[in-house]
């Protein structure tokens, strides 16, 4: 298959192109605008196959998207571009509604107009993937998102998120476009962005500064290991029934203070603290004022997916999370680049501005 994917110099989408390169004979062209969180480092395993090919460009931009649909006839589309961090999305929502919500319906614009353009055996075997999220569905208390939960988004982000679910199931519903969507808990794991809790947590705690938790740490979330997650998209755009959305979780529900205390004792085995101003990696927890609208609770029910699709995450949070820690050890030199910004300036890898 030729598979276009948006984002993929992002967490998740670096995950699936390795994935695809690695495991495939697909085909794969990535486009990304490379914004702070894009890491083309992320790709370097994989970004001298024949099979991979990346360019540097925005899903606003509907000629660019046009010629890519054009030259590369993809057979899937992948959409993974978004703006993805609840707390910049409070300070500059701007950017989320740009990238979010007019960057999917250009998205779908151009697939719709290059869909059409296919004879009929094509077109049945073309679909659009949405990737999205299960923040979408709110805060909750007691019961599991199903995939038939109503949406109740609780920040710009969310919102930006449920907005582009929307459209993506409209054009669907009025234009017949062949589309799925699936909706992800918190991911974590190997080259993540250290903005997010476990990245940052590692890292902070590694450099001896403190391990700010919002409020009481209590917020629960569902952790979903990346390449688990991986797994589930390639699974879903393979196997998925048109129209269908699935919920992909990772069957850990863990309070936000419990991740960090997890974190605090994987490191305390694997490098033990080495200064005489704390003891163990604990000592550097502390509790801040909680942000604007923080949803308490995230559980997603997966049971469609297994069911339908007989796929379930091959790491529990101990495992998943062992491996992620034991990658940032051993990794140093990927987010000492992020951290500098060298990442940014440098570009590594090779951005082609033809597709053939």
């Amino acid at each position: 298959m030729n598979i276009f994917i948006t984002g993929g110099a992002g967490f998740i989408g670096s995950a699936v192109i390795r994935r695809i390169i690695n495991n495939t004979s697909d085909c794969v062209l990535n486009i990304d605008k490379l914004t702070y969180a894009g890491n083309l480092e992320s790709l370097l395993s994989v970004s001298n196959s024949k099979r991979y090919r990346f360019i540097k460009g925005d899903i606003c931009d509907k000629k660019l998207l046009d010629r890519v649909f054009s030259e590369f006839k993809p057979n899937i589309v992948l959409h993974l571009a978004a703006e993805s961090h609840v707390d910049r999305s409070i300070d500059s929502p701007t950017d989320f509604i740009n990238s979010n919500i007019y960057g999917t319906y250009t998205m779908l614009e151009s697939a719709r107009k290059y869909w059409a353009s296919l004879d009929k055996n094509l077109q049945s075997k073309f679909r659009f993937h949405h990737i999205s999220t299960d923040e979408v569905f709110g805060s909750s208390d007691s019961s599991f998102f199903l995939e038939s939960t109503p949406y109740n988004p609780s920040s710009p982000y969310s919102a930006s998120k449920a907005s582009s679910d929307h459209l993506v199931r409209s054009w669907g519903c009025t234009y017949g476009l062949p589309i799925l969507v699936t909706n992800c808990s918190n991911n974590y794991g190997p080259y993540q962005f250290p903005e997010k809790l476990i990245p940052l947590m590692i890292i902070n705690a590694l450099e001896g500064k403190p391990l700010a938790i919002y409020g009481d740490g209590m917020q629960i979330r569902d952790w979903l290991y990346v390449d688990d997650h991986a797994d589930a998209l390639y699974k879903v755009l393979t196997e998925g029934s048109v129209g269908e959305t699935y919920n992909i979780g990772g069957h850990n529900e863990k309070t936000n203070l419990e991740v960090v205390q997890s974190l605090c004792s994987i490191l305390d085995r694997l490098q033990p603290v080495q200064t005489n101003q704390i003891s163990r990696y604990s000592d550097l927890i502390e509790f801040v004022f909680d942000r604007p609208g923080h949803d308490r609770r995230y559980a997603i029910d997966a049971s469609k997916i297994e069911k339908d699709l007989n796929w379930t995450p091959r790491e529990t949070f101990e495992t998943g999370l062992e491996k992620t820690v034991q990658w940032y050890l051993n990794n140093k030199i990927w987010y000492s680049h992020v951290l500098d910004g060298s990442y940014q300036r440098e570009r590594l890898g090779k951005a082609i501005d033809r597709i053939n």
